[in-house]
């Protein structure tokens, strides 16, 4: 049996749909035939003149048409490894006791109560997520909308030797044998699980889409009905890059057939990637929220068999994270924003810095803690400055949630903070607050900061 033969028989045996593995199998013959996925500068020009959320203006009978035409979808596959977790990220607590998925739920019915619709709200689980997801979902009786389920679940595909491209084996750890084939996979899960068909016999028109660890990508009225009025098959929304989003991915036109394109940090070759992180030239980021019609992936999805046309990354490491001598594997990943490509007539939306807040470490949570942000009635989290403070903590020991919390037990005063850098074994009373810049020094022993003190820097 050869190595793709191998890989497709796993998969078979582990009961993932036929879809996926067709899926698969396109990415494998990209990897096998060397394709590096990389999207050269002079294949592209800028993205310009991209229409503002500022300008959004729509009746109130406008956006109830709309957000009753709309479905929005949380991919909530993570773990939060990178934070130590073992259980879905969007459990972690926020604000006021409530987790992501709290907020998220309260976000929807804001939504619904508002407007008298029925606006669904779905998950894209993985295999890691699921259970604890729907058992927290399972408090909330009224969320459902008629037959619709509360999730779907994104597929899995085998880890491949990066030497000889056949599927991992890993005795020691079966489940590293496995890895999320990236968040494309949305289209193909939505297809492969009847739920696009669903939920387009049910009625409904558009999707929004974004990530559950995102809280400032709330369900907005404003935005559905923008969307549904641009008659686009397909739309993402951008924000101005600084210098802190160099490494993210950002939007760019092919030159070839004027098409709009992701391109990801992964997919530029080492000579771009000055003029790729040049602001003046390449304004936008990908948020990772982004719209789509439902009835126009479901006649891309026919018209290309289930396999859209979308552009591998090639992602090595090694199998065992923890064991930097472990094998090197491949893993082969797609970018759910590369779908953009697909659609004739895809558009993008400048949206506000607001829309974008994921949390990817614990620097990101302390700050969501804190009080430079609050929940609106809305339940959207928003600043309360015009420039948040940046934070830096020590990773050896503030790096897992588990020594976070350890650690810092307490929200932490923020508003007045310009920076906070903490370096070395420091722990924070309750009713902390930071003024200015401030630095707190690695000592070469457990530090603690007292309930009450006021930290002044610079």
């Amino acid at each position: 049996m050869n190595a793709l033969a191998a890989a497709q028989e796993k998969m078979r045996s582990d009961g993932l749909p036929e879809q996926a593995i067709d899926v698969f199998t396109a990415f494998y013959h990209q990897l096998h035939e060397g394709a590096s996925g990389l999207i050269p500068e002079s294949e592209v020009e800028p993205l310009k003149d991209v229409a503002s959320i500022e300008s959004l203006d729509f009746d109130a009978e406008t956006l109830r048409r709309a957000a009753a035409e709309t479905v929005v979808i949380k991919l909530n596959g993570g773990l939060g490894t990178t934070m130590g977790m073992t259980q879905a990220k969007s459990l972690l607590p926020i604000k006021h006791r409530l987790s992501f998925l709290d907020l998220i739920v309260d976000q929807v019915w804001h939504v619904r109560s508002t407007l008298g619709v029925d606006l669904p709200l779905l998950f894209m689980n993985s295999f890691r997520t699921r259970d604890d997801t729907l058992a927290t979902l399972a408090r909330y009786k009224e969320l459902r909308v008629g037959d619709l389920p509360l999730d779907f679940l994104q597929n899995r595909e085998p880890r491949l030797d990066a030497e000889t491209l056949e599927p991992v084996d890993w005795p020691d750890d079966p489940a590293l044998e496995w890895c999320p084939p990236g968040h494309a996979d949305l289209y193909t899960a939505l297809d492969s699980s009847g739920v696009l068909d669903q939920l387009i016999e049910a009625g409904y028109r558009y999707a929004s889409i974004s990530n559950a660890d995102n809280l400032g990508a709330v369900p907005d009225p404003a935005m559905m009905a923008w969307f549904a009025q641009t008659g686009a098959p397909y739309a993402a929304e951008v924000c101005r890059r600084t210098p802190a989003d160099v490494k993210g991915g950002h939007l760019v036109v092919r030159r070839s057939d004027g098409r709009l394109i992701l391109r990801e940090t992964a997919q530029i070759a080492e000579e771009d990637r000055e003029a790729a992180a040049d602001l003046s030239v390449h304004r936008y980021f990908h948020t990772n929220n982004l719209w789509f019609d439902l009835a126009a992936l479901r006649a891309e999805l026919d018209r290309a068999n289930g396999v859209l046309d979308l552009p591998l990354i090639r992602n090595q490491k090694n199998v065992d994270p923890t064991d930097p001598d472990s094998p090197q594997v491949i893993q082969i990943e797609s970018a759910m924003g590369a779908a953009i490509s697909v659609f004739e007539g895809a558009t993008a939306i400048e949206v506000d810095r607001a829309r974008f807040l994921p949390v990817k470490t614990t620097d990101d949570l302390m700050l969501l803690r804190s009080d430079v942000y609050d929940v609106g009635p809305d339940y959207q989290m928003r600043a309360r400055v015009d420039e948040v403070p940046a934070i830096s903590l020590d990773k050896r020991y503030f790096g897992a949630i588990s020594e976070f919390d350890k650690r810092v037990p307490f929200s932490v005063g923020l508003l007045y903070a310009s920076s906070l850098t903490v370096r070395g074994d420091w722990s924070f009373g309750e009713g902390v607050v930071v003024r200015g810049d401030v630095v707190l020094e690695d000592e070469g022993r457990p530090r603690h900061v007292a309930s009450g003190t006021v930290l002044s820097g610079i």
